[in-house]
């Protein structure tokens, strides 16, 4: 094998490695969370809700769903911000810092979107649901399974 073929054949290995190290670390760092579709389950499975409550969650449900899409779009336009970034700088610049900022801020709202989501469906349930909700909601944070 020339010199030639052998530095092609490493080139490639390299930058597919590269490839599967980048999606693995956008997965790990930038997935978002799973705990708001897991807690929307256990609360309509485990807490008999009545009609009323199912229909007043659903509604919650349904504005804290176009909230989050609107921040996981936000996320995304920031990553993509921070490939051109990446792309242009070829380092932790300035216009690298601004894309992870814009990215953590709006990671940082979904949060805050989610936990106020949260007590807006814990404010619906019924004084004997609450300990249950609490539960509910202590292991979908802690990926705790009861």
């Amino acid at each position: 094998m020339s010199p030639a073929v052998r530095g092609i054949l490493i080139t490639i290995a390299v930058a597919f490695l590269a490839g599967l190290c980048g999606v693995w670390i956008g997965k790990s760092l930038f997935a978002p969370p799973a705990a708001p579709l897991d807690l929307h389950q256990a609360v309509h499975r485990d807490l008999n809700l009545n009609a009323d409550q199912r229909q007043r969650i659903s509604a919650l449900e349904h504005d804290f769903a176009l909230r989050r899409q609107a921040f996981e779009l936000e996320m995304r336009a920031a990553n993509a911000d921070l490939a051109a970034a990446i792309r242009e700088e070829h380092g932790y610049g300035p216009h690298v810092a601004a894309a992870v900022e814009r990215f953590h801020h709006a990671m940082g709202q979904l949060q805050i979107e989610t936990i106020q989501h949260v007590f807006a469906m814990r404010e619906v349930v019924s004084a004997d649901q609450k300990a249950r909700f609490d539960n509910i909601v202590s292991s979908a944070l802690t990926a705790e399974r009861k």
